[in-house]
C-alpha cells in the first residue's frame, strides 16, 4: 500500500549520522515499534519491528544487502518491499523515510490508529 506523503506524519528519529551502517535501531511512535536501518549504500529503510513468524525483533537481525534476518528463526525478509523471502512467507509493514538537514524522519500514516 502506497501512502502519499500528505496523508503521512512525518516523525523525527535519530540523526543519520548516529546510525550504523547495517545495524538496526529501534524507534518508537505512538505504541508502534519500528526498525530502522542505513545500509552501507547509505539507504534507509524502516520496517515493522516484529518479525511475522515468531515476533522476534528486526532491529536486532544481521543485515546482509537489502535484507534482514530474523535473530530467531533467520527468516529473510527484503527491506524495501517487507517480504519474507522463499522459502518461507510473510510479510511486514514498511515506512518511508526521509532525510532533512541531517535528521531521519519516518512517516507514519495519519490515521486514528497505528497498526502494530
Amino acid at each position: 500500500m502506497s501512502v502519499k506523503e500528505e496523508q503521512m506524519v512525518w516523525v523525527q528519529a535519530v540523526s543519520y549520522e548516529e546510525l550504523a551502517v547495517n545495524t538496526g535501531k529501534t524507534i518508537r511512535y505512538q505504541g508502534v515499534e519500528v526498525a530502522l536501518f542505513k545500509l552501507s549504500s547509505g539507504k534507509l529503510h524502516a520496517i515493522q519491528n516484529r518479525c511475522p513468524h515468531k515476533e522476534g525483533v528486526l532491529a536486532e537481525g544481521i543485515v546482509c544487502d537489502d535484507h534482514v534476518f530474523c535473530p530467531l528463526h533467520d527468516r529473510k525478509i527484503h527491506l524495501p518491499s517487507g517480504l519474507v523471502q522463499l522459502p518461507d512467507t510473510g510479510c511486514v509493514q514498511t515506512y518511508s523515510t526521509k532525510v532533512q538537514d541531517g535528521l531521519v524522519f519516518i512517516g507514519f500514516p495519519k490515521t486514528e490508529e497505528l497498526a502494530s
